[in-house]
């Protein structure tokens, strides 16, 4: 799905609504529908899992990221919101084959998930076997798409070149991704304003970035969304929403 002129969209509850993408200055009111409120780590339990569920629905965040285990439960507990379920997909290296991820992700969608979030094979993409790794990104796209799903590819951005970043970001264009993104917030380092900057430049208007991974405050959220990304995962959502 392309991205035309300067108009962005998500999906809610499987229907698209339109935001402004003119980020210079956007206000504690826009800014919560720019970020997935996240929770991905291994030992999370229900009732934190709860915690940021009510969390979101309090400051009406763009969605709920959490592992898939973790999917039905978040589907269930939003429901009557507007806030999104979404949830990781080869995560966080990627590794899997594109079989085990097609399987995750219809896992997800039969959970309820709205939104696909998966991490590209990286040592394919460091080995330049290209083909393989758009094809791994296209079956998930795919299957996303056939239900109606949106989905952002994670390319770890703290283990490439520049040219690497750049070729990445080209292979979830051309695969139909709706967004590029990052980072898993599991590696060496998070979302980079430079590499912000970098992706947009390489995709335009076609495909959307998200930075995720070391978001912390509210200056460095919009210093995200100035380098051209329309959408943040980060933990800190609350600090940041309060400055």
């Amino acid at each position: 799905m392309n991205i035309i002129s300067l108009i962005t969209f998500t999906y809610v509850k499987n229907d698209a609504i339109l935001l402004s993408s003119d980020m210079k200055g956007v206000s504690t009111m826009k800014l919560n529908k720019y970020i997935d409120h996240t929770l991905l780590k291994p030992e999370a339990t229900e009732s934190q899992i709860d915690k940021v569920i009510a969390e979101a629905k309090e400051y009406d965040f763009a969605s709920v990221m959490v592992n898939p285990y973790w999917v039905k439960h978040v589907h269930e507990a939003l429901e009557g919101s507007d806030v999104n379920t979404a949830t990781v997909i080869g995560f966080p290296l990627g590794a899997n084959t594109t079989a085990i991820k097609v399987a995750e992700a219809k896992q997800a969608i039969d959970d309820g998930v709205d939104e696909l979030d998966m991490v590209l094979n990286i040592g394919e993409l460091k080995g330049k076997n290209y083909d393989k790794v758009e094809q791994d990104i296209k079956a998930v796209v795919e299957e996303g798409h056939s239900n109606k799903k949106l989905v952002k590819v994670i390319i770890e951005t703290a283990l490439l070149t520049d040219d690497e970043k750049v070729k990445a970001a080209q292979l979830v264009m051309n695969a139909g991704a709706e967004f590029v993104k990052t980072s898993t917030g599991f590696s060496t380092s998070g979302a980079k304003v430079e590499d912000v900057k970098l992706l947009k430049d390489t995709v335009g208007d076609h495909t959307q970035v998200k930075a995720s991974g070391g978001i912390h405050s509210k200056e460095e959220a919009q210093a995200m969304i100035d380098a051209g990304a329309t959408r943040l995962g980060t933990s800190a959502s609350i600090k940041i929403i309060n400055g």
